[in-house]
């Protein structure tokens, strides 16, 4: 269940980087691709973080937790590299 909130989550910051990137397209035209490299590294310092609450308070492996910090952040991050083209 926790997955599914974090899947949530990343479509909702995705949605949003994706709006401010078309906003300001038309007076900067490489903000489509600045606002998919701040999702992706925002994704990346939120999935980082999770995976640093399941292994420091939860009490998992970090062989338990990898596999699904790099669930979480592959398919969120792939699909904002295929939604925003290159200028």
């Amino acid at each position: 269940m926790r997955s599914l909130q974090f899947l949530v989550v990343a479509g909702l910051l995705l949605a949003a980087c994706l709006l401010l990137g078309r906003l300001f397209q038309a007076e900067w035209p490489q903000a489509p691709a600045v606002a998919r490299a701040a999702f992706i590294a925002a994704w990346a310092a939120l999935t980082l973080f999770n995976l640093w609450v399941g292994v420091s308070r939860a009490g998992y492996t970090l062989a338990e937790e990898l596999p699904i910090a790099i669930g979480l952040f592959l398919p969120p991050a792939a699909l904002a590299w295929l939604l925003v083209r290159p200028a």
